[in-house]
């Protein structure tokens, strides 16, 4: 058994006010994304004609997009993250005490109502600026897992979203978790949500794809990532398990899956179509 390093959720406060490890976390992820699609777009910007249409997609994003599409996915995100929860994880509870839904510091997010909710947001914001959706989103999601990593250390510090109880060498004890040893799951999902699908998906973007087709890569292998890691996740308290052994986040995650497969097919007849016009017209 490995001990916990009880580490205090609060970098440091200041009377009522206090920077949480948490917080800081999401800032850390939205910075990461940033600054890495940032770099994308100078990257793109800069290579010779002939690579493809990436260059054509780039002359094409304003000079404000990118800082207003951050203030569109930080709004859609905790928006999406929050409603999320409150839809698929304790609406009962909501229901009866309906302004507890504005009590965020109280804790209670959803990966997957986030994901809906920043991919909204950001449809909005390039239609704003008439910029290629698709072209916009395959050059954010390869970095979310960034963020990802981020709020699961985040977990890890707050001592939350822990494990289930077993007897492996690097189990822990979490205080919040009782007196048993359990999977450090926040750690796993680190590595599997955050580490390993960032560098499969900053890999494959460098393959010659159709717009979109990093938006598929990341649903179906957070998905994927996701159900497995729940297996060693201790379920929702107020849910449980949902359908024989599978949890809420489980099923979620395999609609997620399905939804980055559908993705698939649907832009796959998109560009057939556009190419068979293509030929038409010439």
């Amino acid at each position: 058994m490995i001990p916990y390093p009880n580490i205090s959720p609060e970098i440091f406060r200041i009377g009522p006010f206090a920077v949480r490890w948490y917080g800081l976390m999401y800032a850390v992820g939205f910075a990461a994304s940033f600054i890495l699609v940032r770099h994308q777009l100078r990257i793109t910007g800069a290579q010779p004609k002939g690579k493809g249409q990436a260059k054509e997609e780039r002359a094409l994003v304003p000079e404000a997009f990118l800082e207003s599409l951050y203030t569109y996915l930080v709004f859609g995100l905790i928006l999406g993250a929050r409603l999320g929860y409150v839809l698929f994880y304790d609406l009962s509870s909501y229901v009866q005490s309906p302004l507890e839904i504005f009590a965020v510091w109280h804790g209670g997010m959803s990966f997957h109502g986030g994901l809906v909710g920043t991919l909204l947001a950001g449809f909005l914001c390039c239609r704003k600026y008439r910029v290629n959706f698709w072209y916009a989103a395959d050059l954010v999601i390869v970095t979310a897992p960034i963020g990802l990593a981020a709020g699961r250390l985040g977990n890890f510090i707050n001592g939350e979203l822990f494990g289930r109880v077993t007897d492996v060498p690097w189990a822990m004890i979490f205080p919040a978790g009782g007196p048993l040893p359990r999977h450090p799951s926040q750690l796993y999902e680190f590595f599997l949500e955050g580490v390993l699908l960032f560098t499969i998906l900053w890999i494959a973007k460098e393959r010659k794809h159709a717009p979109g087709m990093m938006v598929v890569l990341f649903l179906v292998l957070y998905g994927l990532f996701r159900f497995i890691v729940e297996f060693f996740r201790q379920p929702d308290a107020q849910l449980g398990f949902i359908l024989g052994p599978f949890t809420m986040g489980q099923i979620l995650s395999v609609l997620t899956s399905l939804a980055g497969i559908a993705l698939f097919f649907l832009l796959k007849r998109k560009t057939t179509l556009s190419e068979a016009m293509d030929k038409k017209a010439k």
